[in-house]
């Protein structure tokens, strides 16, 4: 079944840190989530790949997202190239979301500001129809595959799926999927006959290659950059969880020797990431917030429906 909503990152808990909370409240609205990390983690200072890719379950379950998956592209070294970009191509079109949300496209790190072009441009990408990703990409089947999976803890309601559907969700070798069985309920978000429900590709195409896909939205995640919002999320219900999401992370967050000097005590990140959250919630009026930014216009239809107060 599609994504309705998907989330690129540089590194497994960057996305529980900066929008974590809101893919929490979609998926408690019954839209199913999602998480895609490009590397495994293996150049952090703190833990190893195998310690991040237990945690990143387990942050993923709290967050009841739908599906994760980690990338093989090299921690440390994400690089907008043509092959990593395919690698992101693939994803979208396998799991066909209708928003995708990116770092903000500047930043400390460059493996977050590159995460952010990379992930722009294999959207526009997917959406090339004569773009064949699988005779492009069969090179890197010897390479090490992504991790992925259900998470059962998800709470999305699944949607009606075609035949076309059932057929196009066959796991890739070294990717595991399972779909909730009886699925009979549509997800509020994508609706049968929706244009974005997966297809195979047109006939005398190869059979490995899905149909084009481009996400509707894309917006930026943009917590960490000193820029105003075009909105944020009210998260005041689930911040405690999305809290939580974040502490699964134990390697990184328990105090230890390594990484002392630039990691924070475990005493003060819940001062600091509470401090950030209920900064963006008083500018809306409420108590947690997250923030985005979007590149397109905003479009309203009613003015007396507009959300916040003036004065």
């Amino acid at each position: 079944m599609p994504l309705d909503i998907l989330a690129l990152a540089a590194h497994r808990d960057d996305v529980e840190q900066t929008c974590g909370g809101t893919l929490l409240k979609m998926a408690e609205r019954g839209y199913r989530t999602g998480i895609l990390d490009l590397t495994q983690g293996e150049m952090g200072t703190r833990g190893t790949a195998e310690d991040r890719a237990r945690e990143a379950a387990e942050a993923a379950r709290i967050l009841k997202a739908s599906w994760r998956q980690a990338l093989d592209i090299p921690d440390g070294r994400v690089e907008n190239t043509w092959e990593n970009r395919l690698k992101v191509v693939r994803v979208l079109r396998e799991q066909r979301p209708r928003v995708l949300i990116l770092p903000y496209w500047e930043g400390r790190h460059p493996d977050h500001y590159t995460a952010s072009v990379l992930g722009y441009e294999a959207a526009f990408l997917a959406g090339l129809a004569k773009l064949d990703t699988s005779s492009q990409l069969s090179a890197l089947s010897s390479q090490k595959p992504g991790v992925s999976s259900e998470f059962p803890g998800s709470t999305a309601r699944p949607r009606q799926s075609s035949r076309s559907e059932t057929s196009a969700s066959t796991a890739r070798p070294g990717q595991s999927s399972t779909s909730p069985e009886g699925a009979k309920q549509e997800s509020p978000g994508r609706k049968s006959g929706d244009p974005s429900a997966i297809d195979r590709v047109p006939k005398g195409r190869h059979s490995d290659s899905l149909a084009p896909h481009r996400p509707f939205k894309i917006i930026y995640a943009s917590l960490y950059r000193d820029v105003r919002p075009t909105f944020v999320v009210d998260i005041t219900e689930q911040f405690e969880t999305r809290f939580k999401s974040l502490m699964a992370y134990k390697s990184q967050f328990a105090d230890q020797q390594a990484g002392s000097s630039i990691f924070p005590a475990q005493a003060d990140i819940r001062a600091r990431v509470e401090s950030m959250a209920r900064f963006y919630g008083m500018q809306a009026g409420v108590t947690y917030a997250e923030p985005f930014v979007q590149k397109e216009m905003g479009l309203i239809d009613d003015l007396l429906a507009i959300p916040v107060r003036s004065i």
